[in-house]
This record gives structure tokens, sequence and C-alpha cells, in this order.
């Protein structure tokens, strides 16, 4: 189980296949994460559930990809 005060704004999330795809916002609670804005404007959330270990990255377990169809999107 990881320690989510170890999630950190500006911090890099990075996918099973160590590509970094966004950066932490912010914790949204202790289940999401609030990922920056993308090109686009818009911000997204992961679950926490998804993050395997931390070490000044964020990883997942998942490719980047699939994390990206995966992910809530705000509205």
């Amino acid at each position: 189980m990881i320690n989510v005060q170890q999630i950190k704004p500006e911090m890099p999330v990075v996918c099973s296949q160590d590509g970094q795809f966004a950066v932490v916002d912010h914790l949204e609670g202790q289940d999401s994460i609030k990922l920056k804005k993308d090109k686009t404007g818009k911000h997204h959330f992961i679950p926490v559930s998804w993050v395997t270990t931390v070490d000044g990255k964020v990883h997942i377990d998942r490719p980047g990809d699939q994390a990206m169809k995966e992910w809530r999107t705000e509205v």
C-alpha cells in the first residue's frame, strides 16, 4: 500500500512502460489524483488505486494509452 501523502503537486506520472504521460496537479481527497490540464485545457483524474510506487515520480500499473482511455475527465 502506498502512502498517498508522498504524492505531491508537479510530480511526473509515469505508466507501466516508464513513459511520462501526465503531471500531478494535486490529490483530490484520498482516492483520486487530479492531473494538470492537458493541451485541450482539461483536467483528468486517475484513482490512487492505480499507483504502484512513488519515488519522485508517481508510477501506475498500466500503459499510458490505456490510462488515458480509462481516466475520468473534468466536465
